[in-house]
């Protein structure tokens, strides 16, 4: 569990805090194995008997003070009577992980341990959309080959097609048996019968370990549905212009109630990969893709503003169907058609599962990222709950969960791996603030309760299920992690202690928020402003300003931050998310579901992959074996001035090794595999959690352009590409006056 706190020394009140311009807040990343040192938590057992505070419930941790009958919550003080069993534990306190150590991850029993074996057989589902192409087939059988391969042993995998009707493929028997059933047109229709009466749920779902080779024949039978099937299938529109055959929304609803009838019974959690090449156009959850092609400008309205909310609940009302029926939903999106993501994000998001969008079929990383997906571990049914000392509380939490509807600050998540991110900010319960004695420091706690499957092999050695080969059980686990933070005693402090990157995640949360409620262009404002603010509070801080006649001069205003390193980063990292599709205009070609994909990406990656993805890290090496510089600025002035022959650009989602016109041509192109560079890339693609894609280049004589496009400073920040003026330069002369004006 890694957490990143925005300020590491908290504000001593809320003039402190709102005096400084930071975002008070922090990061959590609940599933991962190590913290944010990269320290393990203190293993143990037993959970379930962890002392508990009778006013505010937090966990008893090494921050509470113990004495033999009683011990004081660490949060809100509270004096707690020890059951007779807690303190003969205490008296030993090397056998317990909650003595030892501030951050455990404790055993929890199970209930009804004897049925889950039962329970815990791992299930896929396949849903693949025939309305599609002869390319976009062949990825999605090379994705599923790449998945299959990576499955647990024990699991069970189920394929279903959708178009302008549902097929339910069985491949137990000697060759593939698909049987289809169709979807009414209307927007209001449901499936004139029961998927379970179409063929039983246990016919459908196939053992992988019998069935990989007939799962993998059935996979290539799948052809697209031809047109004139779609014709006399979906029939003609009301205008006689034919409709489409794209029952997306009809056959995840059919799908999740049929997988719910064994929820609890053969599964615990059910994982659906949805693939789609176009919008939903057919039956109930159809979209109405026209939107798109709209004149917003022409009628006096924000494009982008009516384009990011989804015009219907319907996905959103299907992913609570979801969670009800145990199923957490990937969604595959292979297209470059307007498919309407804002509507259907829901459905991933929700359910605790991904949201992928691929452009074209051509240079697909799908298969990769599907093996990565399936290769890691994760924990599902999670409830993550953060509390915190009596002084402040939860302003806004933040990320891919539902809400908890009856106890507040309670986060459910479906499904969760190791890089899955979660942002809160904080508020003062009052003017008072924090005290200033060392002995009562403000204090965050976070309690994350889950559940894996465990294979038999791993309880082998314990003597439990060794008879078992190939079968599963359930653990539920609990982690908690109790933190102490310093107050700054003043905002010299405060800036001092500065984590840039974690106040780039909630900046970004914050943003997505902004401009999913009113716009593009106001969130856009909304940071710009924050910057403008935040250097106002830093000149005034240091006292940097010296007015003359009632006035500053431009000169004074320092927008580089040069007294404080910690806040150096955020103006570049303010320009860079200017300068993201996520935040510019419609009109400036950035497509709304990439838009969205950006979004939904953003918001769960952790802070230093988020930093890459908004600011790419730029180094440069003398020779594929040796690092000239480890970091540059995204400028062609610093590739200039550098004299290096190589670069190396690390853009998250993509990585970018380029060669300068002026390299020597003796150095070997592509690097070599067994050099330093190669090493770092393969370090890097192993550690994401999505498969990045890589390009190299040759400078002066291959097309540049997806390398420059990264050099965002000599960019203008509204878009309109290289132009006379330098556009950071310029961007910070706009910060400085609009500094003046603020500070009038």
């Amino acid at each position: 569990m890694a957490v990143r706190a925005t300020v590491n020394r908290f504000p001593m009140d809320q003039d402190a805090q709102e005096s400084s311009g930071i975002p008070w807040g922090l990061t959590v990343t609940p599933f991962a194995t190590r913290d944010e040192d990269g320290k393990p938590p203190a293993y143990g057992s037993n959970g379930h008997l962890l002392p508990r505070c009778e006013n505010c419930y937090a966990y008893f941790s090494t921050y509470c003070e113990l004495d033999q009958w009683a011990w004081s919550c660490a949060l809100c003080g509270t004096l707690n009577g020890l059951h007779t069993e807690a303190i003969a534990r205490y008296s030993l306190p090397e056998s317990c992980p909650e003595m030892m150590s501030s951050f455990v991850d404790l055993e929890l029993p199970v209930e009804g341990a004897e049925d889950e074996m039962s329970q815990a057989r791992p299930v896929y589902v396949a849903a693949v959309d025939l309305s599609s192409s002869e390319e976009f087939l062949e990825l999605t059988k090379s994705a599923l080959e790449a998945a299959l391969e990576a499955l647990p042993p024990g699991s069970l995998f189920g394929l279903a097609t959708f178009s302008h009707k549902i097929g339910l493929y069985d491949v137990q028997g000697p060759i593939p048996i698909v049987k289809n059933v169709f979807i009414p047109p209307d927007a209001e229709g449901t499936l004139p019968v029961e998927l379970e009466d179409v063929m039983p749920l246990l016919q459908f779902l196939a053992p992988v370990d019998t069935f990989k080779d007939r799962i993998t024949v059935a996979l290539d039978t799948l052809r697209p549905t031809t047109s004139w099937e779609r014709t006399s299938g979906a029939g003609q529109g009301m205008d006689g212009v034919l409709m489409g055959g794209r029952g997306f929304g009809v056959a995840m609803e059919a799908l999740f109630k049929y997988l719910g009838s064994e929820y609890g019974n053969t599964f615990a959690l059910a994982r659906v990969f949805a693939f789609i090449s176009g919008p939903p156009d057919y039956g109930a959850g159809q979209l109405d893709t026209r939107r798109y092609g709209e004149q917003y400008a022409s009628k006096g309205e924000d494009a982008d503003r009516a384009l990011l909310p989804e015009q219907t609940p319907f996905y959103k009302e299907l992913a609570a169907v979801a969670v009800q029926s145990g199923v957490c939903v990937d969604l595959f999106a292979i297209t470059n058609e307007y498919t309407d993501l804002a509507s259907l994000k829901f459905l991933s998001i929700e359910s605790g599962g991904s949201l992928f969008l691929y452009a074209s079929t051509d240079d697909s990383t799908l298969p990769q990222d599907m093996y990565r997906m399936l290769s890691r571990p994760y924990a599902f049914g999670c409830v993550l709950r953060l509390r915190t000392s009596s002084e402040f509380k939860i302003g806004h939490s933040y990320g891919h969960f539902f809400p908890d509807p009856q106890y507040e600050n309670v986060q459910h998540i479906i499904c969760c791996d190791s890089y899955a991110t979660y942002a809160y900010d904080f508020d003062f319960t009052s003017a008072v603030g924090f005290s200033r004695y060392a002995s009562e420091q403000p204090v965050v706690q976070i309690a994350f309760q889950y559940t894996v499957v465990v294979p038999s092999e791993e309880l082998a050695s314990s003597g439990v299920g060794s008879t078992s080969r190939g079968k599963h059980f359930l653990k539920r686990r609990i982690r908690i992690r109790t933190l102490q933070f310093g107050a700054a005693r003043n905002v010299n402090e405060l800036y001092d202690s500065v984590d840039p990157e974690a106040v780039l995640s909630v900046l970004v949360h914050k943003v997505i928020l902004e401009s999913l409620d009113q716009g593009v262009r106001e969130g856009r404002m909304l940071l710009h402003d924050w910057l403008v603010i935040l250097t106002a509070q830093y000149n005034d801080a240091y006292k940097i300003v010296q007015y003359k006649n009632g006035s500053a001069a431009s000169s004074q205003v320092d927008v580089a931050f040069s007294q404080c390193p910690q806040l150096q980063p955020l103006p570049r990292l303010v320009f860079a998310l200017l300068r993201n599709p996520l935040l510019l205009f419609h009109e400036e070609g950035v497509h709304p579901d990439y838009r969205i994909y950006l979004q939904c990406l953003f918001s769960a990656l952790e802070a230093s992959s988020l930093h890459r993805a908004v600011y790419p890290v730029l180094s440069s090496y003398s020779t594929p074996d040796k690092q000239a510089y480890p970091r540059h600025t995204l400028s062609r002035a610093a590739l200039i001035t550098s004299g290096s022959p190589i670069f190396f650009l690390d853009a998250f989602t993509t990585l970018i090794v380029f060669y300068s016109s002026t390299a020597d041509p003796s150095l070997p192109f592509p690097p070599p595999q067994d050099c330093l560079l190669r090493s770092t890339i393969n370090k890097l693609k192993q550690e994401r959690s999505i498969t990045p894609k890589l390009i190299f280049i040759r400078g002066g004589q291959e097309d540049a352009s997806a390398f420059e496009n990264y050099l965002i400073e000599e960019q203008d920040v509204d878009g309109s590409g290289f132009t006379s003026v330098m556009g950071f330069v310029s961007f910070l002369e706009d910060v400085t006056q609009s500094v003046l004006e603020y500070m009038k």
